[in-house]
């Protein structure tokens, strides 16, 4: 698995499907220990545009957004303000320094091989009472990964491809994340939600997937444009079949696990 270089452009071009279950994951969140002004870290900001989400709904928190990419952060920066940064950080290593109200992750930890071991650190840094919610998508046996993952390892694209994507092994059952959360005093809520987003434009699936599964094998390909765009048609018309489209848009089913874990006050 390759941490990709990010396109901010693209990956909001679908910014309200993607935004959806984090409002999802929002609203399973209770008070946090210091109402009104809790302290709010989100691992894995991206390029902001949930991070401020919290902003809005705790406006006298100081929040602040971590991730690795440099293109995200600059896009992130925009909407800083006087209780809002945004810093980088590798969730990989991330051991917080002070301790948070709320620790959120939205659609990161399938980029963390071993995540799970990254999150007693996490837990740990919680004020008593404080919540560490996330949540990851759980499609990789979708027909828009598993068609992704052939194809990149057919014998075509194998020499330049093979090796470079995530796995079902990504992220774990609802199950396992329970397990790993549960503990005395700890309450933890863990479920799975999947959405029919109906997407518009042409090859909207592909559209969709160029600003975030693909992004390894784009990177691979960078310095050769002509094997990116044929590598692109191959895949392209194997969407088309797996996803047509309909007389409204192109229906794009998406799992995706949600998790909440508070500890004790």
């Amino acid at each position: 698995m390759t941490a990709p270089v990010w396109d901010p452009g693209q990956y909001l071009r679908h910014a309200d499907h993607r935004t959806r279950p984090f409002h999802d994951l929002l609203a399973r969140i209770g008070p946090l220990p210091h109402e009104p002004a809790p302290r709010i870290a989100d691992l894995g900001c991206g390029a902001g545009n949930v991070t401020t989400v919290l902003a809005e709904r705790w406006p006298a928190a100081r929040v602040t957004g971590y991730d690795t990419s440099p293109q995200m952060l600059e896009r992130a920066r925009t909407h800083a303000g006087p209780l809002l940064d945004f810093t980088e950080a590798d969730a990989a290593t991330w051991t917080p320094t002070e301790t948070y109200d709320l620790i959120v992750s939205n659609a990161l930890l399938q980029w963390v091989p071993g995540h799970t071991a990254r999150l007693p650190h996490w837990l740990d840094a919680l004020t008593p009472g404080g919540t560490l919610a996330f949540q990851v998508p759980g499609n990789f046996d979708a027909p828009s990964h598993t068609l992704m993952r052939e194809l990149a390892e057919s014998p075509r694209w194998r020499t330049h491809l093979g090796g470079l994507l995530r796995h079902g092994d990504a992220v774990h059952t609802p199950a396992g994340y329970l397990e790993h959360l549960t503990a005395p005093g700890r309450t933890v809520d863990v479920w799975e939600t999947t959405y029919l987003h109906l997407l518009h434009g042409e090859d909207a699936v592909l559209d969709w997937v160029k600003g975030t599964g693909l992004r390894p094998l784009l990177d691979a390909l960078a310095d050769d444009p002509e094997a990116r765009d044929a590598f692109l048609g191959e895949y392209r018309d194997l969407l088309r079949t797996a996803y047509p489209a309909g007389p409204h848009g192109t229906v794009f089913p998406f799992r995706r696990i949600f998790a909440v874990a508070r500890t004790a006050g």
